[in-house]
């Protein structure tokens, strides 16, 4: 299923197409070759001095199905009655501190979103579905994989192939078929100043 971005002048294919689904094709998993892509897309994202403040945990319910339910239970229970057929999980953290001087980085945040986007657009050109989560425990998620306290969890990724539409239905085939919106283009960005008219 596609629902690609409906956009006042084109952009790149990938973007467009980039969307959070939530239904899962549960007998198909992502490949050892397609893992290390998403994370080279990540790797190769830009950061503050070239830092990389970003780190991830990365659970296959395929080859250990065990640590996989374990980030699984981090979920909100919101998030895992949709997230349960997904293969692949992951855990996106922050460094606090640069590397080069352990001096405070504020732009670790930034960079780690960077990081993260590249890699939810790698999986689109690889025909996979990513969706990120801020409802997660964080706490939870530090204490079961030993998180340095310098480190921020972020945001949990899911990833998979998105199931046919035709075997799902409830609320995550309405979510599913919703339109994608976003707010207009003069909401977001300003033209000389804020506020100022970019159309």
């Amino acid at each position: 299923m596609q629902k690609p971005a409906i956009t006042q002048v084109a952009i790149d294919e990938t973007i467009a197409n980039r969307w959070s689904g939530r239904a899962y094709e549960a007998n198909k998993g992502v490949s050892p070759v397609q893992i290390i892509a998403l994370l080279e897309a990540a790797r190769w994202a830009p950061s503050c001095f070239g830092d990389q403040p970003w780190r991830f945990i990365v659970w296959n319910k395929n080859t250990d199905a065990n640590a996989w339910q374990q980030a699984f239970d981090c979920l909100a229970p919101s998030n895992q009655t949709w997230v349960k057929e997904a293969p692949l999980l992951l855990l996106v953290c922050a460094d606090s501190l640069f590397n080069h001087n352990q001096q405070p980085n504020r732009w670790a945040q930034y960079d780690t979103g960077a990081a993260a986007e590249n890699l939810c657009l790698q999986a689109t050109s690889l025909g996979l579905m990513a969706h990120q989560m801020g409802g997660f425990n964080a706490d939870l998620a530090r204490e079961k994989f030993n998180i340095p306290s310098q480190f921020s969890p972020m945001a949990m990724v899911s990833i998979g192939y998105a199931a046919d539409i035709a075997n799902i239905e409830g609320e995550v085939l309405t979510r599913e078929i919703a339109p994608r919106t976003r707010r207009p283009l003069i909401d977001l960005f300003f033209s000389a100043s804020w506020g100022g008219a970019i159309l």
